[in-house]
């Protein structure tokens, strides 16, 4: 099987060093296996996308030398796709519409001493899978704004047990319910981060997906998506991502790290994808 990777950056800023060595080690793992590396450029959350830093990010690729093949993919472009999907786990009978705010899920954690919690904290206490049809039904009539959230109890009874591979952990076992019943369609959009990254993967024919440790725990619920919709499963490198000698992760808010940045410091390509690699060479294992 041909080896296709993807880098798939958020246009909220500039391309910096750390996500340089995140598309470096897509680019590079399809070009030793003489396989393919597409770009997509995830930019589901229109109120904080430009498309101004999409073109800055592409540009900068182009510059460290780092071609991709095809065309780029723009989520935005492909609503309609992500609908689809979200379609048919509403047939199944996976999805509900949430209609609480975050006040009221702060309220509602705040309110339980036994509230669930996940990596990054606290997770949805399940308030509105508890409405009846008719309820939601007459809420959504009434124009009430909601998102829509995976009942992840009736999705891991469908999906059962799975796996996946990760080159340096080896083989996982799938937490089902380690994010808790996670948005799958945002209010001003019919998808999210998890059903997008999951449907276009599927559809760019990825094999090998390459991103940083950071999003391990979303893989847990990518590939159980991916047992509910019948989609392979490609295998996983999650790699360190680049700290500071402080141990703070390189951000888009450091302007000195930006590519640009160093462009304009008259660094040349080899010079920033070789300071990528040292800094990913010091920065220790998770």
């Amino acid at each position: 099987m041909s080896v296709v990777t993807r880098f798939a950056p958020s246009p909220t800023g500039e391309l910096h060093l750390g996500s340089a060595y995140s598309a470096w080690t897509g680019w590079h793992r399809a070009r030793e296996a003489g396989g393919r590396f597409v770009v997509r450029i995830e930019d589901i959350d229109i109120r904080r996308c430009r498309r101004e830093f999409e073109h800055a990010i592409l540009e900068d690729l182009r510059w460290l030398g780092f071609t991709w093949d095809g065309e780029v993919r723009r989520q935005s472009a492909h609503f309609a796709d992500y609908g689809k999907v979200l379609d048919q786990l509403d047939e199944m009978g996976l999805v509900y519409p949430c209609f609480c705010s975050r006040a009221d899920i702060e309220r509602e954690i705040a309110a339980s001493a036994n509230a669930p919690h996940g990596p990054d904290g606290p997770l949805y206490p399940g308030t509105c899978r508890h409405l009846s049809l008719q309820e939601r039904r007459a809420r959504m009539a009434a124009g009430h704004e909601h998102c829509v959230r995976l009942d992840v109890e009736h999705a891991a009874a469908r999906a059962g047990p799975y796996h996946f591979v990760d080159e340096t952990r080896g083989c996982i076992e799938g937490e089902p319910r380690l994010l808790g019943d996670f948005v799958i369609a945002r209010k001003d959009t019919p998808t999210s981060y998890h059903l997008s990254v999951t449907v276009d993967d599927q559809l760019q024919e990825i094999t090998l997906v390459t991103r940083g440790e950071d999003v391990l725990p979303s893989t847990h619920v990518h590939v159980l998506l991916q047992k509910l919709l019948g989609y392979r499963t490609p295998l996983y490198a999650h790699h360190r991502l680049l700290r500071d000698p402080t141990g703070r992760r390189f951000a888009k808010r450091d302007r000195d790290m930006t590519i640009r940045s160093m462009r304009e410091r008259g660094m040349t390509p080899q010079q920033v994808v070789e300071l990528a690699l040292s800094w990913g060479r010091a920065t220790p294992v998770a």
